[in-house]
């Protein structure tokens, strides 16, 4: 009998030893908890000038502020895939510009659709949010309302991080030869020439276009923009901006001046198949500043859509360089 309870306590022994050996292995194997901690994204929406600005935020409200601008023809759901990777260490904001995504879409006669309007409306987000300092993430239109936001606040850049951002006139393709027969002649004519750029199979074709794996790209994305480029009056908004765009190639040379004066830390992530901004736009930057790296994708316009996981461990690393 004894030795039947000593066989057992040894058995329970042998087995409690073996359950703690297992929970340390497992434990082990487990990520530490800063690598698992996860920001949720947050919806919020803010007035400013009388607008509805739509705009997502996540990340520790006190660790360092990144500033994301999209482009045409989408929204802030364009940064879906890459605000998890960056809110891990940074506070991340990205709000959709006026006519753009969930933010107010005013018709055309009741407010101006130009990128010093866009530029306004953002400086008023900056400032009714109270940023102090932040990185700033450009792509598409993003750039030239961005660069704006740092001509007028350079203190508050603390670097730059340009995708598919153009700032030189070498960086614009043939494919902008009909919005710059429009600029040159603002008939009717060559208006209406433009609305086929805002119609569906256009949007198509800039997700679609150079992308180096075409079965990467969500049907949703290009679906939701489509949706809200169809809203009533929504293709005068564009035509008007695509008038419009002129005045970034005219504030180029200021652009360029700032990288040349300010220096700031800066990134440029391309897709180098772009079929709208070529990569003489992205090694331009290298010309003015010599703090520009660049860095190229084999993909198109939309290059987080294929390289989100490479563009934004790019951008951290760039990101834990920056002053705070």
């Amino acid at each position: 009998m004894k030795n039947t309870i000593k066989s057992l306590t040894l058995i329970l022994a042998v087995i409690m030893l073996q359950q703690t050996t297992a929970k340390a292995q497992v434990k082990n194997t487990l990520p530490a908890k800063e690598n698992i901690e996860i920001h949720p994204d947050h919806y919020n929406t803010i007035k400013i000038n009388g607008l509805n600005i739509f705009y997502r935020e996540a990340g520790a409200k006190d660790a360092p502020t990144v500033l994301l601008l999209h482009g045409y023809p989408t929204s802030s759901h364009m940064f879906r895939n890459l605000i998890p990777i960056l809110s891990k260490k940074y506070h991340v904001i990205a709000p959709d510009l006026p006519g753009f995504g969930f933010s107010d879409a005013p018709d055309h006669l009741k407010f101006e659709y130009t990128f010093d309007n866009l530029a306004n409306t953002m400086q008023g987000f900056i400032d009714k949010l109270g940023l102090k300092r932040f990185a700033l993430y450009v792509f598409d239109y993003g750039a030239p309302t961005g660069y704006r936001l740092a001509l007028a606040n350079p203190e508050k850049i603390t670097g730059v991080i340009s995708q598919n951002g153009n700032a030189y006139e070498e960086g614009l393709s043939t494919g902008w030869n009909p919005i710059q027969k429009y600029w040159k002649d603002a008939s009717q004519v060559n208006r209406d020439a433009l609305k086929n750029f805002v119609s569906k199979e256009s949007t198509w074709f800039q997700y679609h276009e150079g992308a180096s794996d075409a079965s990467l790209i969500a049907p949703e994305t290009y679906t939701l923009d489509q949706h809200f480029l169809d809203r009533p009056g929504n293709i005068e908004i564009q035509l008007d901006l695509l008038k419009d765009y002129r005045t970034n190639v005219a504030l180029y040379p200021k652009f360029q001046a700032y990288f040349r004066d300010q220096k700031p830390m800066m990134l440029a992530v391309w897709g180098s198949q772009d079929p709208y901004f070529l990569p003489a736009g992205a090694e331009a930057y290298k010309r003015d500043n010599p703090n520009a790296s660049v860095k190229f994708y084999r993909t198109g316009h939309f290059a987080l859509e294929t390289h989100y996981k490479e563009i934004g461990a790019d951008i951290l690393l760039f990101l834990s360089k920056l002053p705070k």
